[in-house]
């Protein structure tokens, strides 16, 4: 695993793209601070880039350099949260441009996956996570489901967990609006 996470890093230091395995599925993701990286990610997938990705990020203590105001409540469902969980934060900031919704909104998750979480300590900022699939097709469960068009698109594919066949659970969806709302948008 250590080898696949420097290869991971230098690509996305370099501003590439990996495909690596999440919490969930196998995702596509770049350094989500930078605007070409994540342009390339949006015309892999061939979707419009006004449709948001989420990020993935290690520390709840980082929460506060990429979402303006962190609601009250917000704390309280990441450290309560057993299963993944993706958390829509208004005002997002530091982040790349074309990353955020038209809403000024994010979603994040906290990876407790091991390989994520290692690869995040390192690389010391939020990485883009959306499916492996071009955009409107059917989601990969597993590794060997992902299509030999994103294979070849991305710039290093990790080579952890390919064999995995422990099903994935999508994350819940919450969505945090002014005043503590809370709208669930996936259970």
């Amino acid at each position: 695993m250590h080898d696949a996470i420097k290869k991971a890093l230098e690509v996305l230091k370099g501003g590439g793209v990996i495909l690596y395995p999440t919490d969930t599925i196998w995702g596509i993701g770049c350094d989500a601070t930078n605007v070409e990286a994540v342009k390339r990610i949006y015309s892999i997938k061939k979707r419009e880039d006004s449709k948001s990705m989420l990020v993935l990020m290690e520390n709840p203590a980082l929460l506060d350099r990429y979402v303006d105001e962190v609601p009250e409540v917000a704390w309280d469902l990441v450290e309560i949260a057993t299963t993944p969980l993706t958390v829509i934060y208004p005002g997002a900031k530091n982040l790349a441009k074309n990353l955020i919704a038209e809403d000024g909104s994010i979603g994040i998750r906290f990876t407790k996956e091991e390989f994520t979480s290692k690869l995040l300590q390192r690389l010391r900022r939020p990485l883009v996570s959306t499916s492996a699939n071009i955009s409107g097709e059917k989601s990969p469960a597993f590794f060997d489901e992902i299509s030999e068009e994103i294979k070849n698109a991305v710039d290093y594919i990790v080579e952890y967990r390919q064999d995995d066949r422990t099903p994935a659970t999508p994350s819940s969806i919450i969505k945090l609006g002014p005043g503590g709302q809370i709208d669930i948008i996936r259970k």
